[in-house]
């Protein structure tokens, strides 16, 4: 297996959760993180951003183009073209999510679509222009409770004495707010074009390409990130991480329990993104535990639980090709490596309770 593809060793996933808390810490404050000599951890730091097992990357928040609206999208491919229609998908300037999955559907991708909802039958019309599409069922993304960029800080194991759910004094993870991108000019857009290339450019070599001095653009960049214009975010495979098990869920609650089982979920530690589907008074979440035990663990002890909860249906993630609107840089290799195991996919898991 490439190194590309491999799992870590500990000192790697240690610094790439420490990027993940701080994609622009110096490697000073990343050596200090994992304690480690600054040099090893820098040299280390440099190889895997080098080697594509790490990106870190600017991302604009959603709104920089205008009023939009988000969609799920789940789609059916002809027998043996899903791995070429994903390929199609990620290049699309509107899919700002895309991943194989197992199940019922072959892929799941967000696309956004800007200018009101009358543009989406334009862009679906696009969607199944591919090569491949057989069909899709769509989902309008009501409202997102939950996202979280950092998921490995929690999850890597750095404290197994972590309880699953944050404790009743701690507070959850504010549920994101719209950014106001009006005021932005057009050198605030080049710096931001700049760092989504390398999250970790150097102010003084974005000042250089873009025509500015260096503290400018540093206080550009620091009021952006202060406004929620922006966010730092550090990719990597949650399998090098040893988070094996990377499921979408799709849960059905009762109406009046929607609000207060979406608030629940949101303090587990393992969902990493939660939101309200428009279809069938559901929630869809992403849950990465370290194995397919912890997984059923997630199921049956929190899930099933929880008062409101009237079904699910999950997908395992198999290859996500683009998060935050950035293609990962391993997915290529990855599908070449697996393209032939992924024409044959296993039957979703369904539950009930």
């Amino acid at each position: 297996m490439s190194r590309l593809l491999g799992p870590l060793d500990e000192l790697d996933t240690r610094i790439v959760v420490a990027l993940q808390e701080d994609g622009r810490a110096s490697w000073r404050k990343v050596a200090d993180a994992v304690d480690s000599p600054v040099t090893t951890v820098a040299r280390r730091g440099q190889q895997l951003l080098a080697d594509g097992i790490v990106k870190v990357t600017a991302v604009p928040a959603l709104g920089a183009h205008g009023p939009y609206d988000n969609f799920l999208v789940r789609i059916n491919c002809t027998p043996g073209t899903h791995a070429t229609v994903a390929a199609a998908l990620v290049e699309r300037p509107d899919v700002r999510f895309c991943t194989i999955v197992t199940g019922k559907f072959d892929i799941m991708a967000e696309l956004v679509v800007y200018g009101g909802v009358s543009r989406y039958p334009e862009l679906m019309a696009g969607l199944h222009g591919v090569d491949g599409v057989e069909r899709s069922r769509s989902d309008l993304i009501l409202h997102v409770y939950k996202v979280t960029h950092d998921w490995s800080r929690q999850l890597s194991g750095r404290d197994p004495g972590l309880p699953d759910t944050l404790p009743p004094d701690v507070a959850a993870e504010p549920e994101p707010e719209p950014a106001d991108l009006a005021h932005l000019d057009a050198a605030d857009w080049a710096i931001l074009d700049r760092l989504q290339q390398d999250g970790r450019d150097t102010f003084q070599s974005v000042a250089d390409a873009v025509g500015l001095n260096e503290s400018s653009v540093r206080r550009r960049f620091e009021r952006m990130r202060s406004a929620g214009c922006v966010d730092i975010v550090t990719l990597a495979r949650s399998a090098a991480l040893g988070m094996g098990t990377e499921t979408l869920v799709t849960v059905r609650v009762a109406p009046s329990r929607l609000d207060s089982v979406a608030r629940a979920l949101a303090r587990h530690r393992s969902v990493r993104y939660l939101a309200a589907l428009l279809d069938d008074n559901s929630l869809f979440c992403e849950v990465i535990t370290a194995s397919a035990a912890e997984l059923h663990r997630f199921f049956r002890s929190t899930l099933a639980q929880l008062e409101g909860v009237e079904g699910w249906n999950a997908s395992m993630e198999l290859v996500f090709l683009k998060r935050g609107g950035v293609q990962t840089p391993w997915w290529r290799a990855q599908l070449e490596q697996d393209a032939p195991s992924l024409l044959q996919q296993p039957p979703s898991m369904d539950a009930v309770r």
